[in-house]
């Protein structure tokens, strides 16, 4: 892992830890029976019209771009993005390092279910324990995220576990062909090629157009961070993205609505 990145999860365990305790799949399936389901994440990122699908993030800040949108409302982003078409949202809950709040997704999923139609949710966080996922599947999420890198394969096999039975997609993110060959050995069906070199904090669109080719028929493939032109949404498309999540550009946008239709045409 790169340093930033050690840092972060280093940071989140010891944040998550007065939360850890033993939480079973069967506890998850309970939960996730209970309450209403919501949109379905992975299938949403397939367009029947063959297009890309846009994953739009909601990011006040990052360790690398710092200031986005500072103090900028989720709940205003969210209704931006649901009015441009977005296919699915992205909303980040880690404090310290992004800005965002669990809170912040919890209000966005209640948006979408009382003001439609409402978006699939990824929870887009350092996810290291099924606490997480129990909270994620609470706030509304449909999907959370695996960090290959982060993580060891137990964790990996926990995590994705959870997210099962909590009724939640898995959306493994990867940035080198050793961290593709552990997705795919954990049976993972979205797979995100993040552009971002996290050692040095520098984005290259080469990532993608090296890894995607090489994901087994049927995954679905994902170009996140980097992507802030119509230009880099070919480049993501041909190579074989069926999907861009895109925060910074979308949220600093005056139209976002202009902006995703400019990548959906790629």
């Amino acid at each position: 892992m790169s340093d930033k990145l050690t840092e972060i999860m280093a940071w989140k365990r010891q944040e998550i830890a007065p939360l850890v305790r033993a939480v079973s799949e069967s506890e998850l399936a309970r939960l996730d029976a209970e309450l209403p389901k919501p949109p379905a994440f992975g299938a949403a990122l397939r367009r029947a019209d063959g297009r890309l699908a846009v994953i739009a993030e909601i990011k006040r800040r990052s360790p690398s771009a710092g200031e986005i949108k500072a103090g900028a409302s989720a709940l205003e982003q969210a209704a931006r993005y649901q009015s441009a078409g977005a296919d699915a949202l992205s909303v980040l809950t880690d404090t310290k390092y992004f800005g965002g709040t669990l809170d912040d997704l919890r209000g966005v999923t209640e948006q979408f279910r009382r003001q439609p139609p409402a978006r699939p949710c990824l929870r887009k966080d350092f996810m290291v324990h099924p606490i997480q996922v129990r909270q994620a599947r609470e706030a509304g999420a449909s999907a959370i995220l695996i960090i290959v890198r982060a993580l060891n394969d137990e964790e990996i096999k926990v995590l994705q576990g959870a997210a099962t039975a909590a009724g939640l997609d898995a959306l493994y993110e990867i940035h080198h062909e050793a961290e593709l060959a552990r997705a795919v050995a954990h049976g993972a069906k979205l797979i995100g090629v993040t552009n971002r070199d996290l050692a040095r904090f520098q984005t290259d669109l080469a990532f993608s157009e090296r890894l995607i080719p090489q994901f087994p028929r049927g995954t679905t493939a994902i170009s996140e961070s980097g992507i802030h032109t119509a230009a880099d949404a070919a480049r993501a498309r041909a190579c074989g993205a069926h999907a861009l999540l895109v925060g910074e550009a979308l949220m600093k946008a005056p139209d976002p609505a202009a902006l995703l239709a400019a990548f959906r045409s790629a």
